[in-house]
């Protein structure tokens, strides 16, 4: 499990009462970039459709599975080498409670699943005015 700190940084806290002991998963490649409005995150899901692609938010915790769909091997034919073996992609994040979970916007495009993560108002910087009196 990685949290979603103030900056939107992925701190690595790996929690494994988190995932079932029997479901084993790849973890994909994030990248997270913030700005003052919130954060951008950026997961590599190569092989995985549109259909087998699950983003949940289950309280403070953001949840992204998906399924490949890339056949191994078929008939009697059989992979001389393998580098991925799984055929799921699972990764948990904590958001902070300067994200706004509610407004969360999601597009996936060519194995891309892209997140935007809005801060919440009270979080937004703003500038504030000084007037001469």
């Amino acid at each position: 499990m990685n949290t979603l700190n103030a900056f939107g940084t992925p701190n690595a806290n790996t929690n494994p009462a988190a995932q079932p002991a029997n479901a084993s998963a790849l973890l994909p490649l994030v990248d997270v970039v913030e700005d003052s409005g919130g954060i951008t995150l950026y997961a590599d899901l190569p092989g995985v459709p549109r259909d087998k692609l699950a983003v949940r938010i289950e309280g403070d915790q953001l949840t992204l599975e998906g399924e490949t769909a890339l056949p191994l091997a078929t008939g009697s034919s059989q992979a001389d080498h393998a580098e991925v073996t799984l055929p799921r992609y699972r990764r948990t994040f904590t958001l902070s409670r300067e994200l706004d979970a509610e407004q969360i916007g999601a597009e996936f495009s060519q194995g891309v699943l892209r997140l935007r993560i809005p801060r919440t108002a009270q979080a937004t910087p703003r500038r504030i005015d000084v007037r001469v009196a």
